[in-house]
């Protein structure tokens, strides 16, 4: 789940608690090209304020118009369709001839809206179902990630945790993928325990940790939601990581590094208790073949290898030179240090 969706519940719920009158407008068909996707979701007040967006923003308009005219129902879910015609879908700043249908449904303590920002926070997957007929919604575990159905009698959504990556590494790269993943929604978390690399980091909006790279994926417990990039060039600290990322249900694990090198990286970590299986998961070289040699386009490289597999897109570029992303001299400007733990 995006972060603006989270904000979206969040911000329903302290309306609703505060004694205001809100309803949930969700997108849930479109025909043709819609302007935002099934799913999308907003809050308006009963005074108009709205949070979110289901549109361009005419649709919006229209909706705040009506709430505060009283003429939106406040007692069951109301189904409204905009862009059935070429006028109207020009009028609502749709292309012409797309068509988009919003659920528009009142919050109330049926609704189960604080439940569901409870569990979305402690990072689990809950699947919500709501009877149009009366308003009434239930939460179920879900162990599939998001997804809308609508047959006209229950609206059904899936929720999942916001997306995260864990970058093992604050060097150069690492900085313009933090800055990417975050443009991207991603809650981003850059571990290195090395001093003289995590003193100098200086972008905003990302934690940081200085704990061992094993520790921190043990600690986070990767899901399905999560992506893990080691950058370090060092052995040690990479495969420490990479040994417990591939063991998760991470749905990317990439490491930096030429085909020799990550080949070797293989077989290193098959001394370990990893199997063939969870060792074929890993990306090396990391990211989609560019022709990358700066950090910021080997972070294109990686952000865009990521955003297909986040999107079900089956990756089939190769990467055949022996030199690749994440290899380039600009990188480096000092041999790695290996670290212990006593360090």
């Amino acid at each position: 789940m995006d972060s603006i969706d989270l904000d979206v519940l969040k911000t329903a719920v302290h309306w609703h608690q505060s004694g205001h009158k809100v309803l949930i407008g969700t997108v849930v068909r479109t025909w043709g090209s819609a302007p935002r996707p099934v799913g999308a979701m907003m809050a308006i007040r009963g005074d108009g304020h709205i949070k979110g967006s289901v549109s361009g923003g005419c649709i919006e308009d229209d909706l705040i118009d009506q709430m505060r005219k009283g003429e939106l129902d406040y007692r069951t879910p109301d189904l409204v369709t905009y862009g059935v015609g070429g006028d109207q879908a020009h009028k609502f700043g749709l292309p012409c001839g797309g068509t988009l249908q919003v659920l528009l449904e009142p919050v109330r303590d049926e609704s189960c809206l604080p439940e569901l920002v409870a569990t979305l926070e402690r990072r689990e997957l809950v699947t919500r179902s709501v009877d149009i007929a009366t308003g009434h919604a239930t939460l179920t575990p879900s162990h599939s990630g998001t997804g809308v159905v609508f047959d006209g009698t229950h609206l059904i959504t899936q929720h999942g945790p916001r997306y995260r990556l864990v970058i093992i590494g604050a060097a150069q790269v690492s900085r313009y993928l933090a800055d990417m993943a975050t443009a991207l929604d991603y809650q981003v978390i850059v571990c290195d325990p090395r001093e003289e690399y995590l003193d100098t980091w200086d972008v905003s909006g990302v934690e940081t940790s200085r704990e061992m790279p094993d520790d921190l994926i043990l600690r986070l417990e990767p899901d399905s939601c999560t992506a893990i990039v080691t950058l370090t060039h060092d052995p040690k600290l990479d495969d420490m990581a990479l040994l417990e990322a591939l063991k998760s249900p991470a749905f990317y694990v990439g490491a930096i590094g030429s085909r020799l090198n990550n080949q070797k990286r293989r077989e290193r970590l098959a001394l370990f208790d990893l199997t063939p299986d969870e060792i074929a998961r890993l990306h090396g070289p990391v990211g989609l073949h560019l022709g990358a040699r700066t950090p910021p386009e080997i972070a294109v490289s990686i952000i865009a290898e990521m955003t297909a597999l986040r999107n079900g897109v089956t990756v089939t570029q190769k990467k055949d030179e022996d030199v690749l992303e994440g290899d380039a001299c600009p990188i480096l400007t000092r041999p790695p240090r290996i670290l212990s733990r006593a360090d």
